[in-house]
């Protein structure tokens, strides 16, 4: 046996193969050191931001600041569509800047409206329904003044058919009081009657008492 095997045999460090992956790679196996990728929290998802409906329609970027997006949201495409067919878009991101944030609102809900008239109806279009709804107005309004003429004319019918009923139960009872009227006067009558015959009786008496005297 020469020196080398006998420091082979007397050294403390193996020269195999696992002995010298293991003293390379002390924590490798052991259980009691977890790694650096299990012990860090979960990253989140990343947040994707939906473009408005006017960016998507158009196939632009939606910057953070823009004008179409806080009236034209993502789940209503067709206000955009409609508007942006009958004004196009340039010119409603060019109306909507000239306005106020105040009247933006109100500016779009009015050109979304003048859009479906105009899509209904090319030739008059919100023009053509005001007309309408001005005609219905009209044509309402004579009911109404029908219906209040009919009810006046109703009234006057009750308060004429009261009256005959207050003149009927007046003359209904007409005769019954003249037939009490008649019994008063009868009974009248008879209690004077009785009352004379006593007194004829009394002054019969007083005629003959000095007769018997």
């Amino acid at each position: 046996m020469d020196c080398k095997d006998k420091l082979a045999l007397v050294s403390p460090f193996s020269s195999s193969p696992s002995s010298s992956n293991s003293s390379q790679n002390p924590f490798q196996s052991s259980p009691s050191f977890p790694s650096s990728s299990r012990s860090s929290p979960p990253s989140p998802p990343p947040i994707v931001l939906s473009p408005c409906a006017a960016c998507k329609i158009l196939r632009r970027r939606c910057v953070e600041k823009c004008v179409l997006a806080p009236y034209f949201p993502p789940t209503e495409p067709y206000k955009f569509t409609i508007a942006h067919r009958v004004f196009g878009a340039s010119n409603i991101i060019k109306f909507l800047q000239d306005l106020p944030e105040s009247q933006r609102a109100d500016a779009v809900s009015s050109m979304v409206y003048e859009a479906n008239a105009r899509i209904r109806d090319p030739v008059y279009g919100c023009a053509g329904a005001i007309c309408q709804l001005q005609k219905q107005i009209g044509e309402l309004q004579g009911q109404l003044a029908k219906a209040q003429a009919e009810l006046v004319t109703m009234q006057c019918q009750q308060r004429n058919l009261i009256a005959l009923i207050c003149m009927e139960m007046a003359q209904s009872q007409e005769p019954i009081l003249q037939q009490q009227q008649q019994q008063q006067l009868q009974q009248q009558q008879q209690q004077l009657l009785d009352t004379s015959c006593f007194l004829d009786d009394n002054s019969f008496g007083s005629a003959w008492e000095p007769l018997w005297t």
